[in-house]
């Protein structure tokens, strides 16, 4: 169990980087328990990870689930940092669950770990440790969930088969190009070895935009592989981006690049449109009634005629802003029409591809993730419908409902609603934060019911997008876009989840 000190020093930590940024000393495994050769669950051409940090993803491995938290609590306990933790959960994920035949589902045990993270970054300070244990209890179940299905674990690269690093790079992108699975897991490994880390993820975000198998999972899968990796560092990048590239080239039927299917056609389309943006095309205003019009075509349009619209707008000399505007309330209204698992992918995914439009250095790959968006959001309105019925709700239509409440009371009864009358607590909340000087107070109380009361990956994937992404919308908008939120945020009156309680005592809390 840990020591008073080892959580007090978690704790200074936490207090110290403010929830905005990672650890990024090496933590010690003094105490790590040792594995004989004849435990070994793994098959013998598995892939092999950092020294400093295979000891302890087998422990992750093997220890059952039923005493995973308690043997994780004890590393802590003797020292093991933070990173290290988060290093050996999202490697164990990659090496031991395989996403296919869907980027999705048992997989959610890697898309959910920079998630986890994000939340673990900007909690409390003596709940920190809550998220990353909840991952990795849920690493457990899918793990369980991948042996039942094909047992299925990351093999070593065939080494030589890897390219050179004169040639790596165009070897990934021909491989790539072509889906050949074969030839990518070759050449992405000799990309991690050799190439920058940058220069690695410049075409990982072109190739996570390209197409909307998997409803967004593929993007994600980018954003939080990349975002991981800049806290557990670059040397634990080669199986990491292997699992990435192999879930990128997930697909059903024929090989795409000798076909046309719907899936891929948004992004050939889209190609020469990128080359038609006007040159200052960063540039522009940011005008209400442009995302009111953008958003206008999203509901009622197709891909095509979204990016259209994109295009348009932005040769009149509108900002991306404006648009990323529109997508974002387009996700959140998806989210309020039909509160189910496509509309929160919107949701998450818009986040993903926002990531990637403001992080790539790519002029290119900008402009073609700002019309790739506008497709993906008219493909989510379309899987909706076949799902059944989508109401007529429009988020600018949202009408606040005023309270005489104390803001702390206001608070209690938005959360007690979130449970039991969405509606309203949406409404409740848009005059709350319109009154409000800052949505801090509900964003915290948010993030604790997300530990407290959530139950599956998507509670985490959901919560922390939407909290980075209140700041990323404009003032005239993002209220509304946060009150939408309650349709798949966690309320007061939940059931919590029990896991808490194990946590909390194998932390010695």
């Amino acid at each position: 169990m840990p020591n008073d000190s080892t959580r007090r020093n978690f704790l200074k930590w936490a207090a110290a980087t403010g929830g905005a940024g990672c650890i990024l000393t090496e933590g010690g495994f003094h105490g790590l328990p040792s594995v004989a050769n004849g435990q070994a669950l793994l098959p013998p051409n598995a892939v092999q990870l950092q020294p400093e940090v295979a000891p302890l993803v087998q422990l992750i491995e093997k220890t059952p689930r039923s005493q995973l938290l308690e043997s994780v609590g004890e590393e802590i306990g003797q020292g093991t940092s933070y990173q290290s933790i988060l290093a050996a959960l999202m490697l164990a994920g990659v090496r031991n669950v395989q996403p296919r035949p869907y980027v999705g589902f048992k997989f959610h045990a890697v898309l959910v770990v920079n998630a986890a993270h994000l939340a673990s970054l900007a909690s409390p300070n003596e709940h920190r440790w809550l998220p990353i244990f909840w991952a990795l209890d849920y690493f457990k179940t899918a793990q369980s969930q991948d042996v039942k299905e094909n047992n299925w674990t990351m093999a070593q690269p065939a080494e030589n088969a890897i390219p050179t690093a004169s040639k790596c790079r165009q070897a990934f992108l021909d491989a790539m190009n072509n889906w050949d699975e074969q030839a990518a897991d070759a050449a992405v490994a000799g990309v991690a070895r050799h190439l920058p880390a940058n220069e690695v993820y410049e075409m990982f975000f072109r190739y996570g935009a390209r197409d909307y198998r998997s409803i967004g999972h593929k993007a994600i899968f980018v954003a939080n592989s990349w975002r991981t990796l800049q806290c557990i560092g670059w040397r634990h990048a080669e199986p990491i981006v292997r699992s990435l590239a192999y879930a990128l080239l997930n697909h059903e039927g024929d090989n795409p690049a000798k076909g046309d299917a719907e899936a891929d056609r948004p992004w050939r389309e889209n190609m020469p449109r990128a080359l038609q943006f006007r040159d200052d095309w960063l540039d522009g205003r940011v005008e209400p009634d442009a995302t009111t019009q953008m958003l206008s075509v999203l509901r009622s349009g197709d891909y095509q005629d979204a990016s259209r619209e994109v295009l348009k707008q932005i040769n009149a000399g509108i900002s991306p802003q404006a648009i990323w505007d529109a997508y974002f309330l387009d996700a959140a209204e998806l989210l309020v029409r039909q509160p189910a698992i496509v509309a929160m992918h919107a949701v998450t995914s818009t986040n993903a591809l926002r990531f990637a439009f403001r992080t790539t250095a790519n002029d290119n790959t900008r402009r073609m993730i700002l019309l790739q968006t506008a497709a993906f959001l008219t493909l989510f309105h379309t899987s909706m419908r076949a799902r059944g019925r989508v109401t007529d709700f429009r988020i600018d239509d949202l009408e606040p409902l005023e309270s005489t409440e104390t803001a702390k009371a206001e608070l209690a009864t938005i959360f007690a609603d979130v449970s039991n009358n969405k509606p309203r607590a949406a409404r409740r909340l848009l005059a709350h934060l319109n009154k409000a000087k800052s949505p801090g107070n509900f964003l915290n109380e948010a993030r604790l019911l997300m530990f407290f009361k959530g139950s599956g990956s998507h509670d985490y994937k959901f919560g922390s997008a939407v909290m980075e992404d209140y700041y990323q919308v404009s003032p005239t908008w993002r209220n509304r876009y946060l009150a939408a939120s309650v349709f798949n945020l966690r309320g007061s009156q939940d059931s919590q989840n029990p896991l808490v309680g194990r946590a909390q005592k194998a932390l010695g809390g």
